[in-house]
């Protein structure tokens, strides 16, 4: 029997987004540090979006924004990112200020506020002028100013962004990129004050760090599967988009953002460290599912006949797709295709997002949208799909 709207499951959402208020640095950083570490000053500017790449310069004819200042760099807030309020004609590639964003894309209070609004309970978010990973940081001059940016922003995330929410606001952490120890010691530091979740690159190399088919990474992959911490990869985290040429137009990229996360659990599924490590846990977010029983499928096909001479014999002992089901997740905010073939796609195995504040959230209706995507499914598997698997990834305390 179908849900009606009054007892319809409230939404955990794994994919949100914040954008960090201007005193996050500022706050937190010695002295000597406050002015090359991230601050905001306001500026006009141009910018695009073309070829799957973002590009931006000040310009004194362009549009007034605030922008973020750090070492040498100058990065600019976009309405792209704080969409949250503006009718979708209006959602374009353009710079955007503190006063002209809805307030909960940057304040608690109000973000429990619009939660409520869109019938979330609880919600994880990811980070915004750091990029999707924390890869702003890595590419920093002075890496002891980054390791400093890194554990601050992790400070405020559990103190302040998550800390007065009582469990309702999911605190994800960055870690220094740069350093698979340091990577490490972060994650055990946050794992002691409860956090489960980390954000990672979904291609490493396309930071020009190492992949995930050497032992670079183990320090970090074991220490999260020692704290149970889920591993986060955001499509974008490898801060390069699928297009096919530099001149296709957004469209393009938009229409193949999954192309990344495809490839990468391509990359997880024959690294061996979802067999050496059966702990881990790690999870898609923004690249839909429909893609998924394909890759599982063709994974396990080359397993079946190639793996004698595909290099992966002596890693991985059983179909890829064991590995998938038992520790890897996907989540979705508008993917029909993918949930009629959500069996395939493992009815433990996907979770739903909201996506505020971005372009294409589903706020402030998002419970109306899961209604129309899910309402047809079995009660218990819909409430699975809303909130009951990000519990179990995550280690709620929420009744599922």
């Amino acid at each position: 029997m179908a849900f009606s709207d009054d007892d319809f499951p409230k939404i955990i959402s794994v994919d949100d987004h914040v954008i960090e208020p201007a005193h996050v640095w500022q706050d937190r950083l010695p002295a000597k540090y406050r002015d090359v570490g991230p601050r905001v000053v306001q500026e006009r500017g141009t910018m695009a979006f073309v070829g799957g790449v973002f590009s931006y310069e000040p310009d004194p004819d362009g549009q007034l924004g605030d922008w973020w200042v750090y070492e040498d760099k100058k990065i600019p807030q976009t309405r792209l990112s704080a969409a949250a309020g503006f009718d979708r004609d209006e959602v374009k590639v353009i710079g955007i200020t503190y006063d002209e964003m809805r307030d909960g894309c940057y304040d608690p209070a109000a973000r429990l506020a619009d939660m409520d609004m869109n019938w979330t309970e609880a919600q994880m978010s990811f980070p915004s002028f750091p990029r999707f990973c924390g890869q702003t940081f890595k590419e920093a001059q002075d890496m002891e100013l980054a390791d400093l940016c890194v554990k601050a922003y992790n400070d405020w995330m559990v103190e302040e962004w998550c800390g007065e929410s009582d469990g309702r606001l999911i605190p994800l952490t960055i870690i220094q990129l740069w350093d698979a120890e340091l990577a490490a010691a972060e994650i055990r530091r946050n794992a002691a004050r409860g956090v489960r979740a980390v954000c990672f690159s979904e291609i490493p190399p396309y930071l020009d760090l190492p992949s995930i088919h050497t032992d670079h990474w183990e320090p970090f992959f074991r220490a999260c599967a020692e704290t149970g911490t889920v591993i986060n990869m955001h499509i974008g985290s490898s801060s390069r988009m699928p297009s096919t040429s530099t001149d296709a137009p957004a469209a393009v990229g938009s229409t193949l953002t999954f192309g990344n996360a495809m490839s990468s659990m391509t990359d997880w599924l024959f690294s061996g460290w979802l067999a050496r490590l059966p702990d881990l846990k790690i999870a898609y977010s923004e690249g839909q599912i429909g893609w998924i029983p394909y890759i599982l499928e063709r994974a396990d096909k080359v397993w079946e006949d190639n793996r004698g001479w595909g290099g992966v014999s002596d890693l991985v002992a059983e179909p890829p797709s064991t590995y998938y089901y038992r520790q890897v997740y996907g989540c979705f905010f508008d993917d029909e295709y993918g949930l009629d073939n959500i069996e395939k796609c493992g009815v433990g195995n996907i979770c739903f997002e909201t996506d505020y504040p971005h372009s294409d959230s589903t706020w402030p209706h998002s419970r109306d949208t899961a209604q129309k995507l899910m309402g047809h499914l079995p009660d218990d598997l819909l409430r699975r799909l809303v909130r009951g698997n990000a519990i179990e990834m995550l280690g709620l305390d929420l009744a599922p």
